[in-house]
């Protein structure tokens, strides 16, 4: 099995201001796992049902255009291809609407963050998510020790 924790990460973002910034933080957090963009949901999926590769993360914003966050993950959800592939979900966004957020984690997603004021806290915010989801075990970075 490949090893998941140096998989690409998803970023899955429409403004390109927040992409850049966001490339610049995972870059000066020293992160060398590649990062793949994506506008939209439906992008995205076409990448995922296409690659063989196993991300490491998703970090997903909620208001898009053609297919929100919240779409995607239910996509993710149906699909039980897709679902197998167990990759960590967590939405990244300025909306902090309580009702979307209760959405959110009815759809299982594992984590709900708003994007951060200013760098100190997105460089926070982020080397903590990086960080948690290298060590956790789930079942697409599990290998057997024996």
């Amino acid at each position: 099995m490949k090893n998941a924790n140096r998989g690409p990460i998803i970023y899955i973002e429409d403004d390109l201001d927040d992409r850049h910034i966001f490339k610049e933080t995972i870059s000066g957090l020293g992160i060398s796992n590649e990062i793949l963009y994506f506008d939209h949901g439906a992008h995205f999926l076409e990448y995922l049902y296409a690659t063989p590769d196993q991300p490491l993360l998703i970090v997903c914003d909620i208001n898009m255009p053609v297919m929100n966050g919240l779409e995607l993950r239910k996509t993710l959800l149906a699909d039980k291809e897709l679902k197998k592939k167990s990759i960590p979900f967590i939405f990244y966004t300025t909306s902090v609407n309580p009702k979307e957020i209760e959405i959110a984690y009815d759809l299982t997603v594992q984590g709900y963050f708003k994007k951060a004021s200013d760098m100190l806290e997105m460089k926070t915010t982020l080397k903590m998510i990086y960080d948690y989801w290298c060590i956790c075990r789930h079942p697409n970075n599990f290998t057997d020790t024996k």
